[in-house]
């Protein structure tokens, strides 16, 4: 990938910043590529029909030429450049192809070559400006304006980029945070998944580390600023998306391996047919009839479509079943896998909070029904994801909640309301607890670190300001990962790894859960891109499985990218060389066998090719090959390949990748 994806300074300085960034995506038609090949092709179908009905050939003839001098002139100014660079393309082969073909009477095909060409081009180019796009939303996640707290406590809005190192910054409830620095005073529960990856919000401190672009709770929090805004770990996210997209080393498809060893080859020998004979005393008609025909038969063109067809109809299939693969390369290098590395949330689990465990405490006259509608009745005014999720629990139950009255929220502490006439808290069990030493709750306490080193997040319930219970929170583990963590070890022969931002007991526990040894917890972006490199520096290809924004470093710096489609944020899904539409795990290392039986045709595919075009030219060069039956021939081997390679489209192919 060549463009440059860092936004200008307007975009960084614009407001309001947004975090979904769809308003700005680049429409296709924006795009030059774009329209030169959606004119290009609109005036192929406008001369098709006309040719095939027996037109006069001026009706359609100047359409097709239009179509060439549309849909060429890029890709043809782009071979030119590249020749005076001393070196011959895939872009000059196919135009001069395309020319080659209309000058013995195949107008028809040589402008369905263009058009094709074309359309291919506009589509790189897309994906590349949809790439940008998604890195500058990226940076709409850290607020354009900041509360700076002065020594005498007057308070003043400025932009994030005039905050120095040392500066104080208000951050009040619901506001996202302005820089990356430390606590100095207040508390909160802060979002911070977009960094992390963490599933639950973290309560912060005095003291406590808070990032830029991360999502401040209900308290208030005044921020000593650490970092400069060019060096937060957004920031910094944004630059290894940058880099990992510009020095990703390009994996070609096969046949363009040797594109250059080909077409020099191609062009030398079509020469040399047309000006041996001609020096030996043959006619000019005759000499260049024969080249003309030698380049046809030649031409790369049946084992480009040899490659195609197969990786085109995998694609195809994999996208009938959710997965949607952005590109034939991409396809290729899948079958190549041969490590994998996982995120957690949201990728082998859920995402979402869920309540596990509900222990009534002997002795409180609560069974668990009743222990989680006090709870419930309490948490419903929050908007705490905790809070939501013990309420989602009661109500899948069907419980009937009543009304509570006094409702309280105390940030990093928990709830307090009063529910039938009873003062009911929910919050965190060390909180709770700090000013009591009795024997029930030192029972609480007990079993509240029971759950905790099981890797849940233990929430405790007074009534009365007596421990009542505890409930046990835990993001859910999805049906098919240890399935899919098995397939994955099978396919590459080596177990997949887990890199999460996640603390490490939770880590720990899920991959005990799954079957993955080797835990990476506690990361950060970059940490997470070190470990790929780790990797791919020992010789191996690594595919990455995230959904966050926190993944799309490590997404682009591997081999093959993979990101979860329905909970993924818009530069995973950009920069990720793969989607998971439907968030099937069990997809991924399907799409992985597919990959490899493609790789299969395409070898016996090369193979047809490579035989067809060694008797057509050796006819030519030995005989006399007629034009129509050298075209007949070089077309037959196009519609074998093409045909073979459509087996793949069929349902049976990906029930047996799946298998």
């Amino acid at each position: 990938m060549t463009s440059t994806l860092a936004p200008p300074a307007a975009d960084r300085a614009a407001s309001p910043r947004r975090s979904d960034s769809s308003g700005r995506r680049t429409r296709l038609l924006a795009l030059p590529e774009a329209r030169w090949a959606a004119i290009a092709t609109v005036f192929f179908l406008l001369a098709l029909p006309l040719q095939l009905t027996g037109a006069a050939a001026w009706a359609w003839g100047p359409l097709y030429a239009l179509s060439y001098v549309t849909g060429g002139w890029e890709p043809g100014w782009a071979g030119l450049q590249a020749l005076r660079e001393k070196t011959l393309d895939v872009d000059l082969l196919m135009i001069v192809a395309a020319l080659g073909a209309a000058a013995i009477g195949q107008v028809m095909d040589g402008a369905l070559l263009i058009v094709i060409f074309a359309t291919s081009g506009a589509l790189e180019a897309l994906a590349t400006a949809r790439t940008a796009d998604s890195v500058r939303g990226l940076l709409d996640l850290a607020p354009a304006t900041a509360t700076r707290v002065a020594d005498d406590g007057s308070e003043t809005t400025v932009a994030v980029e005039d905050l120095s190192v040392g500066d104080t910054i208000l951050v009040r409830p619901g506001e996202r945070i302005g820089a990356d620095g430390r606590v100095l005073d207040g508390a909160s529960d802060v979002d911070q998944a977009t960094i992390t990856g963490e599933p639950l919000p973290v309560t912060k401190e005095m003291g406590d580390e808070v990032f830029a672009g991360t999502l401040n709770g209900t308290g208030a929090l005044r921020v000593r600023v650490e970092r400069d805004a060019s060096d937060t770990v957004i920031a910094r996210i944004v630059r290894m998306v940058e880099e990992a997209s510009e020095t990703k080393a390009p994996t070609q498809l096969f046949i363009e391996k040797v594109e250059q060893r080909y077409s020099l080859g191609m062009v030398a020998a079509t020469l040399a047919v047309f000006l041996v004979p001609l020096a030996f005393g043959a006619d000019l008609t005759g000499s260049l009839l024969r080249a003309m025909t030698f380049m046809i038969v030649a031409s790369p063109c049946a084992v480009v479509l040899a490659t195609m067809p197969p990786l085109l109809s995998a694609i195809a299939n994999a996208g009938r079943h959710g997965v949607l693969v952005k590109s034939a390369v991409v396809m290729e290098r899948l079958g190549q896998v041969d490590a994998v590395a996982l995120d957690k949330t949201g990728t082998l689990t859920e995402g979402t909070p869920r309540v596990t465990d509900i222990r009534p405490f002997p002795g409180s006259g609560l069974d668990e029904g009743e222990l989680l509608t006090l709870a419930a009745a309490a948490e419903n005014p929050s908007e705490h994801p905790l809070a939501r999720a013990v309420a989602a629990a009661a109500r899948e139950r069907g419980l009937v909640l009543a009304p509570a009255e006094g409702f309280d929220s105390t940030p990093g502490v928990g709830v307090t309301a009063t529910v039938d006439g009873h003062a009911v808290a929910v919050g965190a069990p060390a909180r709770l607890l700090r000013e009591t030493t009795d024997a029930a709750s030192a029972r609480a306490a007990m079993l509240a670190g029971e759950l905790e080193e099981d890797g849940r997040t233990a929430v405790l319930i007074t009534l009365d300001g007596v421990p009542a219970g505890v409930l046990g929170i835990a993001d859910r583990l999805r049906p098919d990962a240890r399935e899919t963590v098995a397939s994955l070890a099978s396919l590459t022969g080596t177990a997949p790894l887990l890199l999460t931002g996640d603390n490490p007991r939770a880590a720990a526990r899920l991959a005990a859960e799954v079957g993955i040894e080797d835990v990476r917890a506690g990361l950060l972006p970059e940490h997470k891109v070190h470990a790929v490199r780790e990797l791919e520096d020992g010789g191996r290809r690594v595919m990455v499985v995230g959904d966050g924004v926190n993944d799309a470093p490590a997404l682009a710096a591997a081999h093959t990218g993979v990101a979860m489609g329905r909970a993924g944020s818009d530069l995973a899904l950009e920069t990720a060389d793969v989607v998971i539409v439907r968030d099937e795990l069990a997809t991924v290392p399907a799409v992985i066998a597919l990959s490899r039986r493609a790789r299969e045709l395409v070898v016996q595919n090369l193979v047809i090719a490579g035989v067809f075009i060694a008797a057509l030219v050796v006819w030519d060069l030995a005989g006399h090959l007629p034009l129509p039956l050298g075209v007949a021939g070089h077309e037959g081997s196009t519609v074998i390949v093409g045909l073979n390679g459509l087996r793949l489209l069929r349902e049976s192919a990906w029930r047996r990748a799946a298998e």
